[in-house]
């Protein structure tokens, strides 16, 4: 790979993987799962290896990552949390071995193994014996203050176990870091608790247990079934803890919950057979795992090693592969692509597979469903074994219910999208929309995201929309920001002036607001209002990408065939594939409630034409005011904006419903103020 082409790949990987950070260390609500985090991260690694003058302080493997959310105090840590660096194979292993030995000469060192659990990581301070404090890690270098939450854990001492032998260790200041998790017993009781209330069920026990400390009402905390772990144990001076075994017989002794499977070897077959019997059991244990931690045992070794970057040189993390799991297909939904072809996907249940709980899956097209012969009722093996997008692997025909049907993609074509007509062109496995052509659908895709209602970006109308894509300056949606202003004054239609303009105009629109991106997108049924109730229910792009058919519709207004029909979309790898390239450029949606807006709570109806500004002009005000426009008078409508010409129908049911009737001038002086 030439520089050029590495930095580029560089820069794309760094965007991406902040995203990914955020979520998981800030948000709690990770999108990807760990193997996915760790391979780009593998990645990133070899190019910097391989090109060191291209890396940049913004690099995730020159920071933790991340920033603590401002809904509780921050704390300083005493010392920084470190992360560590993976390894997969015998041979990282082997290779960070000899890179001990080379860093320490002379030396035989002791190895100290553990379970490496998958959980909210804190540290809980004591002094003199006494729980005072407790922290999460946040950056590594400031957390945020869960004292009050993590008093709720049942399994943490208020205060520590009095012993002779470790007596000094009630005296001062002794930190105790670990993990806050949830057993996986409780997690599943939890869930079908929420299933039989009607309630939606949540992802994983990690997410859940990091929610749960990071809200504000200690009463949740105390109602759900969490636990500590420790993992490591700090001292002022740190000579009291010469080896990570001492350290968790220090635990134990003052009355820390500790993982009772780590142990000491000094030889990396034996450090080898507790990986493999782990990855084989690692489901046995009563939490969830992804890895171990292998660590240099002698503490004043392992600190001599020093840091690289964020990671300590005398620790790793070994990380196991990914996974398979078996789901019940309940469905099969179809999108229709940028291009006009048609994607089936797999709905199925919701099943966690390496630490991410998945829901559906491309199954490609038609000739794929008939290859594996997968039908609607059917026992499918589902894995994700790096990849982003879950993929069907096979199906298990001894579980298939007796009354299956095979799937007909051209009848559910005409049950799902009875407005259009497709075709399968020779010698192609895809179904198209007929008469519409990938070029004509992709100006049709960016006028509408470009238009008013959606992103309103000046100078974007259909004739300069329609000379860009011809010139191929744009392929999708999110080329637009990518455009540069000397591509554009090399077409007829542009001066300089008006191509700086445009630049500067779509440059202004990368953080739209969450209604009008939705909106933008284009999804099938997805109107300006139903994005308002989708960004105003959900709170987060993400949020609306991840909910399941039965979230969407919790939504008002949103019914089977929308909520289908939003699901299929952001299921869709193409879409999904958009989605990162939005973000990828810059493009980040932001969400303010309407519910602070000077008009939240009041509906408008127009009727009769305006003569200051267009009645979609006028939708637009008043939702950015948090107001509601509405098509027709209801029960609920708060008043009618009467125009010239006005309808008859209109102004006769506002009248019998009560409604008042304001002017024109009424609503400018309403939306001005």
């Amino acid at each position: 790979m030439k520089k050029d082409q590495a930095n580029k790949r560089l820069v794309e990987l760094r965007k991406l993987m902040h995203k990914y950070a955020f979520e998981y260390y800030v948000e709690d609500n990770p999108s990807v799962s760990d193997a996915i985090y760790d391979g780009l991260m593998q990645e990133l690694k070899r190019l910097e290896e391989k090109f060191p003058d291209l890396i940049t302080e913004d690099s995730p493997t020159q920071r933790i990552s991340a920033v603590p959310l401002d809904s509780f105090k921050k704390v300083n840590h005493s010392t920084r949390m470190l992360s560590l660096n993976d390894v997969f194979s015998r041979e990282d292993v082997e290779a960070w071995i000899k890179r001990t030995e080379k860093l320490a000469p002379g030396n035989k060192p002791e190895y100290f193994v553990d379970i490496k659990m998958d959980g909210l990581a804190a540290a809980l301070i004591y002094e003199n014996g006494k729980f005072i404090q407790a922290i999460t890690r946040g950056d590594g270098l400031v957390g945020e203050d869960v004292t009050m939450n993590v008093r709720t854990i049942k399994n943490v001492p208020l205060v520590l176990r009095e012993t002779e032998k470790f007596k000094n260790f009630l005296v001062g200041r002794t930190e105790i870091r670990g993990e806050i998790i949830m057993q996986k017993k409780d997690f599943e009781e939890l869930n079908r608790n929420q299933e039989a209330n009607g309630k939606p069920v949540y992802a994983n026990p990690r997410n859940l247990a990091a929610g749960t400390i990071r809200q504000l009402d200690p009463k949740l905390a105390a109602a759900r079934k969490l636990q500590f772990r420790g993992y490591d144990l700090i001292r002022e001076d740190p000579n009291e803890v010469p080896t990570n075994i001492y350290s968790y017989e220090v635990m134990s002794g003052l009355g820390i919950t500790r993982n009772s499977q780590a142990t000491t070897y000094t030889e990396i077959d034996k450090v080898m057979n507790f990986v493999d019997k782990w990855d084989k059991d690692r489901h046995e244990l009563p939490f969830n795992t992804d890895g171990l931690v292998i660590k240099l045992n002698d503490r004043e070794l392992y600190r001599s090693l020093g840091i690289v970057g964020k990671n300590p040189r005398g620790a790793v993390a070994y990380k196991y592969p990914a996974e398979e799991a078996t789901s019940k297909i309940l469905d099969i939904v179809l999108s229709i692509g940028r291009t006009g072809a048609a994607t089936p996907i797999a709905v199925f249940e919701p099943v966690i597979i390496a630490g991410t709980r998945v829901k559906h899956a491309s199954l490609h097209n038609s000739d794929e469903i008939e290859r594996k012969d997968l039908r609607v009722g059917d026992t499918a093996v589902i894995y994700k074994a790096g990849d982003i997008i879950p993929q069907v692997d096979s199906i298990i025909t001894e579980l298939r219910p007796k009354n299956s049907v095979k799937f007909d993609m051209e009848a559910e074509l005409k049950r799902q999208y009875p407005e259009l007509k497709f075709v399968r062109p020779k010698g192609e496995a895809v179904y198209r929309v007929v008469g519409a052509t990938g070029s004509l659908l992709l100006k049709k895709a960016v006028e509408h995201f470009v238009s008013k209602s959606a992103l309103d970006i000046d100078g974007l109308g259909e004739k300069n929309v329609v000379a860009l894509v011809d010139a191929k300056l744009i392929r999708d949606q999110a080329d637009i920001y990518t455009v540069t202003k000397e591509q554009i004054e090399k077409l007829d239609r542009f001066a300089d002036l008006s191509s700086s303009n445009l630049v500067k105009a779509i440059a202004d629109k990368k953080h739209p607001q969450l209604p009008r991106f939705i909106y933008g997108l284009g999804i099938r049924h997805v109107g300006t209002q139903t994005a308002i109730d989708l960004s105003e229910h959900f709170g987060s792009l993400d949020k609306v990408s991840s909910a399941s058919i039965d979230n969407l519709m919790q939504v008002d207004g949103v019914g089977i065939i929308v909520a289908e029909s939003i699901y299929a979309w952001f299921a869709d790898p193409e879409n999904s594939q958009l989605l990162d390239k939005f973000s990828d450029v810059g493009v980040t949606p932001v969400f303010e409630s309407s519910a602070k807006g000077p008009l939240h709570g009041k509906s408008f109806v127009i009727t009769g034409t305006l003569n200051d500004m267009s009645r979609d002009l006028a939708a637009a005000k008043l939702r950015d005011l948090g107001g509601k426009f509405q098509s027709s008078v209801a029960k609920d409508t708060s008043y009618l904006v009467i125009g010239d010409s006005p309808g008859s129908s209109k102004v006769v049911k506002a009248d019998k419903l009560g409604v008042p009737k304001i002017t024109e001038l009424e609503l400018k002086q309403i939306l001005d103020n």
